[in-house]
């Protein structure tokens, strides 16, 4: 059994695989980090490897935590990766953008595709028919439009995500979940149909904490997979393994 861990700007994750089956999700915050990990080894006591993806850089701390249980791989770039990587500063490539490429190729072989993560950033990889990761986007994803709004402004309130009432807001608080919600759905629509213009043989893949919200929203044909990135960790480990 695998242990993977995602360990993003907010929150941790955790995923137990045993093959290729994901047995076991659990979130958490930085803080019980701790607690998680133990409660999760406690229930699965069979999980003999991990592996260990940070947006940042890795956090010893956890990874000495995971290392009381089991031997645990840290991704980094120079570690094996199963797709050939075309991405000219592969040093700056971040640990989850290598592990949905990972996902990518293993799900979809020989298949074009567009891995869309909503999360705290929204990041837009594409994997070709070849097996190459070629790179992608990156932009302020759904949370960190609504914090920028009330950041950079004197008086634009701080609100939470919520379906826009209209097209036209009449109010302030309604124009921002239109201006939003709307545009961002607006650019991954445009996004995709770009990348459709040319490779109109395209897979499109949107998982992260807003894919969810997003998904119903979004006028294209999309996968929802919430829990891609933990198979692509779930890959690499077994991929670096031997």
């Amino acid at each position: 059994m695998n242990l993977v861990v995602d360990a993003g700007n907010t929150q941790v994750k955790l995923g137990v695989f045993r093959g290729t089956r994901l047995e076991h999700v659990e979130r958490c915050e930085v803080g019980t980090f701790k607690w998680a990990l133990t409660q999760t080894f406690d229930k699965y006591p069979g999980i003999g490897h991990a592996i260990l993806a940070s947006v940042g850089s890795p956090d010893k701390t956890m990874t000495d935590l995971i290392r009381v249980f089991c031997p645990v791989v840290v991704v980094s770039p120079s570690m094996r990766t199963p797709y050939r990587n075309t991405y000219a500063t592969t040093q700056t490539l971040g640990a989850d953008r290598m592990a949905l490429a990972s996902a990518a190729f293993f799900r979809y072989p020989n298949t074009n595709t567009l891995v869309i993560d909503a999360g705290t950033c929204i990041t837009y990889d594409f994997l070709n028919d070849f097996g190459e990761y070629r790179g992608g986007a990156i932009s302020p994803g759904l949370r960190m439009r609504y914090t920028s709004l009330n950041a950079f402004t004197a008086r634009l309130p701080l609100l939470e995500p919520a379906d826009p009432p209209d097209l036209i807001g009449n109010a302030t608080e309604s124009s921002i979940h239109i201006g939003v919600v709307f545009g961002l759905c607006s650019e991954i629509d445009g996004m995709i149909d770009r990348y459709k213009s040319r490779y109109p043989t395209l897979t499109v893949i949107l998982t992260g904490g807003d894919a969810q919200f997003l998904s119903k929203r979004l006028k294209n044909t999309i996968f929802a997979l919430p829990n891609f990135l933990l198979e692509g960790l779930n890959q690499l480990l077994e991929y670096n393994k031997n």
